[in-house]
């Protein structure tokens, strides 16, 4: 069975048993008047312990409309940078800040560079490429963002370097905040210019706002066609069945209830590159507390490692639908569409799958966890380091050391047999999270960790087991969320590197390199706070540890 539903360009296939899955879930949505509801903003749809929150986060509900009067006020932004000679643009942003305008950008083909990390390395190459052509989009929500404050601390310094000050230096910052944000004053005291973002939309459902927009037209994107992609799809939201937000709401909620709580995510033809890194942080930080959520996996491509059917899992297509003979298409997915109406359609989706779950689609409780740790550890009088650094290895293998709880490698002898050990740790239905603190351009390669490790589990276990894959300290503004507040069943491979070389953050005691490390820590000692099984691999060199992991799991 299949039920294809489309409107304003964007559609939603379901196919086979999660028709089945959600069809009473469907019913009842409709039966309660879910569509009407959330469309007009009723903040009551979450649960009485939700409707505070949510009556101030739905005004992403409107955007399409509210954003508009942006786009006259971003043409004239942009057309003053590239009258100044400012064509290149740098974003400082981590979150919701980052992950849809370099979306945006990226499908647009516009050259827009994202700094949604600390590693030193990675700062440094971007310092290091037409800084006398560099606009700086400082874009913060709370206007507090840690790595966020950091980036704007160091860009200052090299403007200033540069031998730019008063004036010259605040042409080159552009800040996106909400209005009364300590980042709002400093911006206004520097002379930055300033574009307030709707304060009645949360950080992870932004993408049409401010701190998409921004970014994207400055860059060079027709933003209004985003907001128009958006617009034509609204009016089928509030409908009952010809609604493919709700079809895909309603899927994705009653597979989870179904125990079918990993979502796989594969790009096929969509023309919209990096999307499912927006819609893991969506789905992640919306769905994953409570000890409840749903799991997004991302993979290379509908070929990787991973896409395989098993039985807590379902397939999501990216851009068609799913092939009739393809492996697992009795339990397939597929969403298509231009850009602009999947980010409306996906963010009401989720938003519907937070009311099937019980869960609040729009706080995020336990990622203060690891910020809260990691200003710890930089307040710490020794500074962020000697505490763990100093810790003694479980093994060293070349240039990886491995950091584990006492017991959890016990007779291991070589990182094949580390990493074996902890696909073995992870129980049924249970999942690996590699969480890599390195340089995303310059240490890529360490990406492919994700699809060995996939494989390796594909021959060593009876029930594979879904690996994910994210950089710090970003993910941590994603699935840090559900690595800490949803079901109680990963399994984590944390990997740090040194640096070969670091960049004082000025105004503070502290280095991005040593930002790094104790973000690093900070989420390390939640996770173990909670039980969960971690491993932190170090590497001393960071080519050579990157390529010593991928050879332990030969292809």
């Amino acid at each position: 069975m299949t039920s294809v539903v489309t409107a304003g360009g964007a559609s939603v296939t379901v196919r086979g048993v999660v028709v089945d899955e959600s069809e009473a879930v469907l019913d009842r949505l409709v039966s309660d008047g879910v569509p009407r509801s959330l469309a007009t903003g009723n903040a009551k749809l979450w649960g009485p312990d939700a409707a505070p929150e949510a009556a101030r986060r739905l005004g992403w509900l409107r955007l399409p409309e509210t954003s508009r009067p942006l786009v006259e006020r971003l043409a004239r932004l942009a057309g003053e940078a590239r009258g100044a000679g400012l064509d290149r643009i740098v974003l400082a942003g981590m979150g919701g800040s980052s992950l849809a305008p370099e979306v945006i950008a990226r499908s647009a083909g516009a050259e827009l560079t994202v700094l949604d990390g600390t590693d030193p390395g990675q700062v440094a190459a971007v310092l290091a490429d037409r800084l006398d052509r560099t606009l700086v989009v400082v874009s913060s929500k709370s206007g507090t963002t840690v790595e966020t404050d950091a980036l704007r601390r160091v860009f200052e310094h090299a403007f200033w370097e540069a031998g730019l000050s008063g004036d010259e230096l605040a042409r080159r910052f552009v800040v996106v905040t909400d209005p009364g944000t300590p980042l709002e004053g400093l911006a206004a005291d520097a002379g930055y210019r300033t574009v307030l973002a709707d304060p009645e939309v949360g950080g992870r459902y932004s993408a049409l706002s401010a701190f998409g927009l921004v970014p994207a037209a400055l860059a060079g994107v027709d933003v209004t066609r985003l907001l128009d992609e958006a617009a034509a799809l609204e009016p089928a939201l509030q409908q009952p069945y010809e609604n493919p937000a709700l079809s895909l709401g309603a899927a994705l909620g009653a597979s989870a209830l179904a125990g079918h709580d990993k979502l796989v995510l594969a790009d096929q033809g969509s023309g919209l590159p990096g999307f499912g890194d927006w819609v893991e942080q969506l789905v992640a930080e919306s769905t994953g507390k409570d000890g409840k959520g749903i799991l997004p996996v991302v993979l290379e491509n509908a070929q990787a490692p991973g896409f395989e059917l098993t039985e807590d899992v379902r397939r999501v297509v990216l851009g068609s639908r799913p092939d009739e003979d393809a492996p697992g298409a009795e339990a397939g997915l597929s969403v298509a569409g231009p850009l602009g109406a999947q980010f409306l359609l996906w963010e009401y989706a989720v938003a519907v799958a937070g009311r099937v779950l019980g869960v609040n689609p729009f706080d995020q409780p336990n990622v203060a966890e690891s910020k809260d740790n990691t200003a710890a550890l930089l307040r710490a009088e020794e500074g962020t380091a000697p505490t763990v650094i100093r810790a003694a290895p479980a093994l060293v293998c070349g240039a990886v050391e491995v950091h584990a709880p006492e017991g959890l490698l016990k007779g291991v002898k070589d990182l094949p047999g580390v990493l074996d050990r902890l696909l073995e740790t992870v129980p049924d239905g249970g999942y690996l999270a590699v969480m890599a603190y390195l340089d995303r351009d310059g240490d890529a390669a360490a990406a492919g960790l994700r699809a060995r490790l996939a494989a390796r589990g594909a021959r060593l276990r009876k029930r594979p087991a879904p690996v994910t894959f994210g950089w710090g300290p970003r993910f941590l503004h994603s699935t840090g969320q559900y690595h800490k507040g949803g079901p109680q069943n990963g399994v984590f491979v944390q990997v740090t590197g040194e640096n070969a070389a670091d960049i004082a953050v000025p105004g503070k005691p502290y280095s991005l390199g040593q930002l790094q490390l104790a973000q690093a820590f900070g989420d390390l000692r939640a996770l173990r706070g909670r039980r969960r099984p971690a491993v932190r691999l170090h590497l001393h060199d960071r080519a050579e540890g990157v390529a010593q992991l991928l050879a332990a799991l030969p292809g």
